[in-house]
């Protein structure tokens, strides 16, 4: 692929999350534009497409993975689509961009990295926050020792969710954890560096099978423990948060997930407290950026199918330690 032209994207589906995830991220960068997409509607996918200037539109997924002009594919379908679309985009010669979870359970997301890895494409899991300044900023002071040894480390992540929604959809892989949870317990796992365990587990049941709430004690390396809560009840309060507290004192973080729409963290040590905001463009514009570097040999893109296989495992461990299945292929 040549490296001295933007990357062409295809979009699989007009999902709601696209034009943030990707579409305005491109059209402020010189390396990636948007020229396709396909949706199972075709009336709504030209809506799509001329509302946010996509010049092509496909009549099928089949068609919009088999177009040879494109070399990468976003895929923002719902969690029970993301296997049988991303293998199918990676066998067609394309890396593919798949939004969070990777998969519906950690079986489907190994035969996803297992074709990335045979193929030799780029699968990336759109774990967004990671990319941000603040992401690297929050890693940067845990590493550096200033809080100790780590022993206590929680995230929440909470949106009122209306009820009529696909995340209360069991055969679309729907869920609170799913689609909320997977954030802290990824933050807890990506800014501890510390394996985990999960030790208990409970759920709040909506429609069958489904959560529209966690709440999970874990054990992490070195017997540290943390917790994570979410919920998607439609009295939920809105927000997002992690801490990290070590033996010399506690950081805070107010909106981790979508920094770029105001942030704070606080950093503790004795009777010294210092707050900060941390700037930056948004999350996905970092996201792409890093995406495109991957694709181009330049660097390793770390949210990747490996990365996606464990954090999958620690989602149907979830599911298991609250008396629930594994999302279903």
């Amino acid at each position: 692929m040549a490296t001295n032209r933007p990357l062409r994207f295809g979009i699989l589906g007009a999902a709601r999350i696209a034009p943030e995830a990707l579409i305005k991220p491109a059209q402020k960068s010189s390396d990636a534009e948007v020229v396709a997409i396909a949706a199972r509607n075709p009336a709504r996918a030209r809506e799509f497409a001329d509302t946010h200037h996509i010049p092509r539109v496909h009549a099928s997924y089949e068609d919009l993975v088999a177009d040879a002009d494109l070399d990468v594919i976003y895929n923002p379908l719902p969690n029970s689509l993301h296997c049988e679309w991303t293998i199918a985009a990676l066998r067609a010669g394309k890396h593919v961009l798949c939004e969070k979870p990777l998969a519906s359970n950690a079986i489907e997301a190994a035969k996803m990295a297992k074709v990335a890895d045979e193929t030799g494409m780029i699968l990336g899991e759109a774990f967004h926050y990671r990319y941000h300044p603040l992401a690297v900023r929050v890693r940067e002071i845990i590493d550096s020792g200033r809080l100790g040894r780590l022993s206590r480390v929680e995230g929440n992540f909470s949106v009122p969710i209306p009820e009529t929604n696909i995340r209360f959809d069991w055969s679309l892989a729907g869920g609170a954890t799913m689609d909320l949870g997977c954030y802290p317990l990824h933050m807890i796992r990506n800014f501890s560096r510390l394996s985990t365990k999960v030790l208990r587990a409970s759920a709040e049941i909506g429609p069958k099978n489904i959560d529209i709430a966690m709440d999970v004690e874990l054990e992490l390396a070195g017997g540290a423990t943390a917790r994570m809560t979410c919920s998607m009840k439609k009295d939920a309060q809105l927000g997002a948060s992690f801490l990290a507290r070590g033996e010399l004192g506690e950081l805070k973080v107010t909106n981790p997930v979508g920094p770029h729409w105001g942030n704070q963290l606080t950093v503790k040590i004795g009777a010294d407290e210092t707050s900060e905001s941390v700037a930056g463009e948004t999350t996905f514009t970092y996201q792409l950026s890093a995406f495109v570097k991957a694709v181009r040999g330049e660097a390793k893109f770390p949210t990747d199918g490996a990365e996606g296989i464990v954090n999958m495992q620690l989602i149907d461990d979830v599911y298991r330690a609250a008396g629930l299945p594994p999302r279903a292929s």
